[in-house]
């Protein structure tokens, strides 16, 4: 058995500290005030390091040839580019229009989700076909809800808080499925150490955006500081 070249050790040392910024800058930007200096600091450290997280497992990806783990970097970094772009996109609301890049961004998270859950469907085992079908799915309406918010303009001026706020928390929950793929793996079965984090992630998500749909004046004041 070959060892890894150096070059590639060094790419999974970034990415795994750059994990463990992640796991931990999520949940300081979330307790911080809304829109404050702190939370965008804390959130762009987060989404920075996700940067490197989905760079790093592309490449290591890509290198030892495992199409199901590129794919999934490709949509991870999604999640936390259009939750990030968002924040740009606010004129969507009043007739705006999303740059190329944001097109191009959505359509390829699209496609790497749309193959992500056909090689779901074509594998041969159980376990992998149906985690690579969930994600997969999961993936396709993320992306597949920003291409509808392209084409047809958003009816509340405030839609974008609750895709920051949704599409940050999708992306903490890819972050915490590698971790548990990654170090829970020798303890729990296949399928749940695949699926617990979006399991218990989408209620959550859920629950988030039921509760800024109750409180658009919160949401004004975080447009305030934050535009």
């Amino acid at each position: 058995m070959t060892s890894d070249p150096l070059w590639l050790d060094a790419v999974l040392a970034a990415h795994v500290a750059s994990s463990g910024i992640c796991l931990l800058a999520a949940p300081v930007a979330l307790a911080m005030t809304k829109g404050s200096p702190r939370h965008r600091r804390w959130g762009k450290i987060y989404f920075w390091s996700m940067m490197v997280v989905a760079a790093t497992a592309l490449t290591a990806a890509l290198y030892r040839r495992i199409p199901f783990l590129a794919l999934l970097a490709v949509l991870s970094f999604y999640l936390a580019f259009s939750g990030y772009r968002v924040l740009s996109l606010k004129a969507l609301a009043r007739g705006g229009s999303p740059g190329a890049f944001d097109w191009l961004a959505a359509l390829a998270a699209f496609a790497a989700s749309a193959a992500l859950a056909a090689t779901g469907a074509a594998h041969a085992g159980v376990e992998r076909g149906a985690i690579s079908i969930v994600l997969g799915a999961a993936g396709m309406l993320a992306s597949g809800g920003d291409l509808s918010r392209f084409l047809r303009r958003p009816a509340d001026p405030a839609f974008w808080i609750r895709v920051h706020l949704q599409k940050f928390l999708a992306s903490y929950v890819a972050i915490l499925t590698a971790f548990s793929a990654v170090v829970l793996g020798e303890f729990l079965p296949g399928l749940v150490v695949w699926l617990w984090p979006i399991t218990l992630g989408l209620p959550v998500i859920a629950a988030a955006t039921w509760y800024f749909r109750r409180r658009p004046p919160v949401a004004d004041r975080i447009g305030q500081t934050s535009g």
